[in-house]
């Protein structure tokens, strides 16, 4: 087991490189970055104050270049590709992630900031999720055939179809626009620092409800059905007749033998899951709802080509997702002692 452990961290270091090298690549080729941006906007001002009575408009000669080699510098664009990338990687060794071109914050600190929003949505959608998905797997699994089946799995299935933003937006324009039940974006009210505890509870409840029910919609589908399925595998094995041959109860041997077996793919796959609630799938709930998270904040980065905290994100995501495969992998051998990685 540890001889395995320790394969499996050394290889997180060829896979971080790989990754944070692609992606380095990628930006050095990609139009627009954070200097072009700058002098676009200078242009931009330049025409606004010709345009309001201004008199220094210079017409597109563009940015002094004496300015434009300071914003280089700034910038850290004054140096070779190699010389950038190995300094990159010096700080991510350090864990030190940088700091963004364009909020004058480290990436930490932002990271930080928009945690908050991240954990509540992929919490709530994390045990929502699951609280719903195993039992009615099971339900499903008990009654496999009946019309409650045939009924559930064709509303999983059209549920898992419609993907989140598409029901976000309509969630949106029924109980937000039309019914004015919920609110259109935030997390809070505006004078969320007036309330009582019991008021904000409340509120917060009542702002976070819909964007967890477009995320919720179609992630618990996946759970239910191999719940389900897992179930029917172990009712149909021999130890199953043998308990009920001895005279066991059908809820003993449902929930004494049956649902310890059956829920080892299940367990198996929860730490995934729970980090990938915080991490994957927000963007475009968290743009919808105006919900200022990670995945908001990892999209605005991409269109200002705020390189910093693309990259310094990125690495860390990928450096958790190594991690919670690595326990989801380690958890077959807790749960189940047959599973030997010799």
């Amino acid at each position: 087991m540890l001889g395995y452990v320790l394969k499996r961290l050394l290889l997180f270091i060829p896979t971080l490189l790989g990754v944070v090298l692609v992606t380095f690549m990628v930006v050095q080729f990609v139009p627009g970055g954070p200097v072009e941006q700058y002098m676009a906007e200078a242009r931009a001002s330049v025409r606004g104050g010709v345009e309001s009575g201004g008199s220094n408009y210079r017409g597109d000669q563009g940015v002094d270049p004496k300015r434009l080699a300071e914003i280089k510098a700034l910038y850290g664009f004054d140096k070779p590709a190699h010389e950038r990338l190995w300094q990159m990687l010096g700080q991510f060794a350090r864990f030190d992630l940088g700091r963004s071109f364009f909020q004058n914050k480290d990436v930490w600190t932002l990271i930080l900031e928009k945690l908050p929003v991240s954990i509540s949505l992929g919490l709530w959608t994390f045990f929502i999720s699951y609280g719903v998905a195993v039992p009615l797997g099971v339900a499903k699994a008990v009654r496999a055939g009946t019309r409650f089946d045939l009924v559930t799995t064709l509303l999983i299935l059209v549920g898992y179809a419609i993907p989140g933003f598409v029901l976000g937006v309509a969630l949106l324009v029924v109980f937000g626009g039309q019914l004015q039940w919920f609110p259109l974006r935030g997390l809070t009210s505006a004078n969320w620092d007036d309330m009582s505890w019991g008021a904000r509870i409340v509120d917060y409840l009542w702002h976070i409800t819909l964007p967890v029910t477009a995320m919720v919609i179609g992630s618990f589908a996946v759970t239910a059905m191999l719940t389900k399925n897992a179930f029917l595998e172990e009712i149909r094995k021999q130890y199953v007749l043998t308990a009920r041959a001895k005279g066991l109860g059908e809820r003993q041997v449902l929930w004494k033998h049956v649902f310890r077996n059956a829920l080892i793919p299940i367990i198996t796959g929860l730490p995934a899951a729970f980090v990938g609630a915080f991490f994957t799938g927000s963007l475009l709930i968290e743009t919808l709802f105006s919900l200022d998270g990670l995945g908001l904040l990892g999209y605005e980065s991409v269109i200002r080509r705020d390189y910093p905290v693309v990259l310094g994100t990125l690495y860390l995501f990928t450096l958790i997702a190594l991690v919670t495969k690595l326990i989801s992998d380690l958890s077959y051998v807790w749960v189940d002692p047959r599973v030997k990685f010799d």
